[in-house]
């Protein structure tokens, strides 16, 4: 009974299926719709690939149709299409069922020769074709010329270890920097570094102000023992940041203009005097400046003057110094994965207005973090630290807004001077794990090499707040009602601030604290 069952099913299954008529395709006669009329491909560097863009084909009709040809319009064309999962620039007789709509992948690779001179637009069209004639969507590209410098050999720079960026110790692929056109970065075109640009021993890379830089991913840049690196940022007029130095990725859509950890470090070794930045924009690196040491048993530690200078969205760490020595006035750093500020194995340090914030959305990032010692492979290392932080601010989203450590205090030889004057600083202690800690400033502890002078200490959300414009954009100005401006006694000695503004402010002749100086925001 159960065979015959079965035989009696597949029998009208069979009928069913030689009754059904074959799927018939008529000609279009056009009213295809689209999903944009122009399709706008982001600026793009010469002869490097766009990402790639999507476009929506819809058949709103009743019936099943078949598109005679989709195709460019240019016979040479620098696009390149993908329909139905093939790739190509023309496709024949493209089945599209009713009520139906597919998509239409797109992506070019143009040289800037191959754009319009007046405009460097490169332009063409998709054209659609039916019994009625063509519809048409626009394809549009900026194409931005370049400077290019592409690794050609491992860089050997005497550095112990490199797990800070890479996860594993590995070679580093780069260009040594040797000609003069190679070590002195204009702001004529932008650079687009892949691998690391290295600056090499008693060699100097100057950049000039409006240089932009981008890196390819896994790419950045290293100073070696040495060698010198000054960016002479200038203060800009307008929002545009016209003579700033900006450091960021390769990919322009504006997707990725906020994305962390696009691209390596600005790595330096270098222990040479020479070594400053000036107006100088770092953002979406994985370690925006990794200041690192040669050799971690020998003295001597990298150098570097940083003035003017915001860092953002870094992966890791805004800045990562290892017994370095520091000075710098008017720094900005947010949103870092791990520290916005991370000073280790002690060093020599000295920050004047410098506000270093952390709203990174994770539970263990902070602020700052200071201590005296390094471990690699099995070895702890412990040095000296000196470090003083004048009129900054020290806050972000979670409660604690430093880590402090002093591994050495047990050691006479060794010395650790932290001192904070006139700074704000979030320490919302609300489970007391900081109260026994000898270098936190709350009353009962014994801050012996911790010193804070005239310092704000917000214990809780009722306390002075700075309170940024807008932290999730990286805006760190000060508001209206920020509890960090127009402060009495509060002495100064950087004229400016970080936009090149007066400091103090003349309409109220009392500074503020941190990288900006509030003034009201023209109308």
């Amino acid at each position: 009974m159960r065979h015959l069952l079965l035989l009696f099913v597949s029998i009208i299954a069979l009928s069913v299926t030689s009754c059904r008529n074959d799927f018939e395709f008529e000609t279009s006669t056009g009213g295809l719709e689209f999903s944009k009329s122009t399709v706008y491909l982001d600026t793009v560097f010469t002869g490097v690939s766009s990402s790639t863009y999507t476009l929506k084909v819809y058949n709103r009709g009743d019936k099943d149709i078949k598109i005679p040809s989709i195709k460019l319009a240019r016979p040479d064309s620098k696009y390149r299409l993908m329909v139905d999962g093939v790739p190509g620039t023309m496709f024949d007789n493209v089945e599209l069922m009713a009520k139906d709509s597919m998509f239409v992948f797109i992506e070019t690779t143009a040289n800037i020769a191959d754009a319009n001179p007046d405009d460097f637009l490169y332009t063409d069209q998709i054209q659609f074709s039916s019994i009625n004639g063509v519809q048409t969507v626009d394809l549009v590209t900026l194409i931005q010329d370049a400077v290019f410098i592409f690794p050609n050999r491992p860089i050997e720079t005497g550095i112990k270890e490199m797990l800070l960026l890479n996860g594993e110790q590995t070679a580093i692929e780069g260009h040594e920097l040797s000609t003069p056109e190679e070590l002195h970065w204009t702001n004529d075109k932008p650079y687009v570094i892949y691998g690391y640009a290295m600056v090499p021993d008693n060699k100097t890379l100057t950049i000039d102000p409006g240089a932009r830089v981008h890196f390819h991913a896994n790419s950045g840049m290293v100073v070696d023992k040495a060698g010198v690196l000054q960016i002479n940022g200038a203060p800009s007029a307008t929002e545009a940041l016209e003579n700033e130095v900006i450091f960021e990725g390769d990919r322009l859509e504006p997707g990725f203009a906020e994305v962390m950890g696009q691209w390596g470090a600005i790595l330096s070794i270098s222990e040479r005097d020479e070594n400053s930045i000036n107006h100088l924009t770092i953002k979406n690196a994985t370690i925006g400046l990794l200041l690192q040491k040669a050799n971690l048993e020998t003295a001597g530690g990298p150098k570097m003057t940083i003035n003017n200078t915001r860092i953002f969205n870094c992966g890791n760490f805004g800045i990562l110094a290892q017994d370095a020595i520091i000075t710098s006035e008017n720094l900005a750093i947010n949103n870092c994965g791990q520290a916005s500020l991370a000073i280790t194995y002690g060093g020599t340090y000295n920050f004047k207005h410098a506000t270093i914030a952390n709203y990174f959305n994770s539970f263990s990032q902070v602020p700052l973090l200071v201590n005296d010692y390094w471990d690699s492979e099995g070895t702890r290392y412990v040095g000296d630290l000196a470090a003083t932080f004048d009129n900054c601010i020290i806050f972000g989203s979670n409660n604690i807004g430093m880590s402090l450590e002093n591994e050495g205090f047990e050691e006479p030889s060794l010395t650790y001077n932290l001192s904070f004057n006139n700074c704000m600083i979030k320490l919302y202690d609300n489970t007391n794990e900081l109260r026994n800690k000898r270098l936190y400033p709350f009353s009962g502890n014994v801050p012996t090499v911790a010193a804070y002078t005239n310092c704000i200490i917000a214990e809780e959300s009722d306390d002075p707040q700075p309170r940024f414009e807008n932290v999730r954009e990286n805006d760190l100005r000060l508001s209206e009602d920020s509890e960090a401006k127009e402060l009495d006694n509060i002495p100064t000695t950087v004229p400016v601030d970080i936009d090149g503004k007066p400091r103090p402010n003349p309409d109220t002749n009392k500074p503020d604290l941190g990288a900006f100086e509030y003034y009201v925001a023209a109308e």
